[in-house]
């Protein structure tokens, strides 16, 4: 007599355990949250969308749309005030770049790697003018050059500038600092590098793209400024920003979604560049 053998019962799965009213919930729920998210996109950025497609606009008057046409890229590039603007908002950029870059560099350094009186008092001040709002920064700098008696030029710009981007760069830095291998350094040292070996060998090349980074955040934040620049910006300092907002006074034109498309583009790329060489 043969007995049968009967197949092992498959265990249940986890979502067979859920009751069906659960599984009905969480799937609204994620649906609601799915759609959610797509309307605050929406929100955000179809405006900037359609300020893109407007600045191809054959027609002067904005919303109404008569042909696709490049005249107001043509009128932008022969506008002399435009050019005028951008040249000192790169002017302003690199430089405020250049120096930030070096000086945050230098404070993330301190910040991370030694132990000083006053290091908390420091590191909270480093922090500060990320925290503090544009229009309070803009206006007490303003009073600094009103008291030391600067007068306001391209240079005074210059100054503001670097003052917020250096926080920036140092955070961005500190963040890649944080991440190092403290057993690189000291395999260098132990193979008989001096300091400054070490650091132009080692941590110099570690750091590169946190610097660059932090370097392109700096620029992209110095070229779109406006509140501080509006503050603090003498005759001849016309930046983009302020350039475009004195346009704005008169209406939008679709000379001004060019210009706007054009910085839009241009700012989004930094930052994507930034965004993958501190990933790296």
């Amino acid at each position: 007599m043969t007995t049968a053998v009967l197949p092992a019962a498959k265990p249940a799965s986890p979502l067979a355990r859920i009751p069906r009213r659960q599984r009905w919930r969480d799937k609204v729920n994620k649906n609601i949250l799915t759609w959610l998210a797509v309307g605050i996109f929406l929100f955000l950025y179809a405006p900037i969308f359609i300020l893109i497609i407007y600045s191809f606009n054959a027609n002067k008057v904005v919303g109404v749309w008569t042909g696709f046409s490049t005249e107001w890229y043509s009128a932008l590039f022969n506008d002399r005030q435009m050019l005028n603007a951008f040249k000192v908002s790169i002017w302003v950029a690199f430089w405020s770049t250049l120096v930030s870059t070096i000086l945050g560099t230098l404070a993330a350094l301190s910040l991370e790697r030694f132990r000083f009186r006053g290091k908390m008092t420091y590191d909270a001040v480093v922090y500060m003018p990320i925290i503090i709002p544009d229009i309070v920064i803009a206006l007490s700098t303003l009073l600094f050059f009103v008291i030391v008696a600067i007068p306001l030029s391209r240079y005074t710009v210059l100054i503001a500038h670097i003052a917020f981007n250096i926080s920036f760069v140092a955070i961005i830095v500190r963040a890649r600092l944080a991440n190092m291998d403290d057993n690189l350094e000291e395999a260098a040292a132990d193979l008989g590098a001096n300091e400054w070996q070490m650091f132009r060998q080692v941590t110099l090349p570690l750091l590169t793209p946190g610097i660059v980074a932090g370097a392109l955040m700096a620029f992209t934040l110095s070229l779109d400024d406006f509140v501080i620049t509006f503050f603090v910006a003498g005759p001849g300092a016309t930046t983009l920003p302020v350039r475009v907002y004195s346009m704005i006074k008169f209406g939008v034109t679709p000379e001004v979604n060019a210009v706007s498309t054009l910085m839009f583009v241009g700012s989004t790329l930094l930052v994507v560049i930034s965004l993958l060489l501190q990933r790296k």
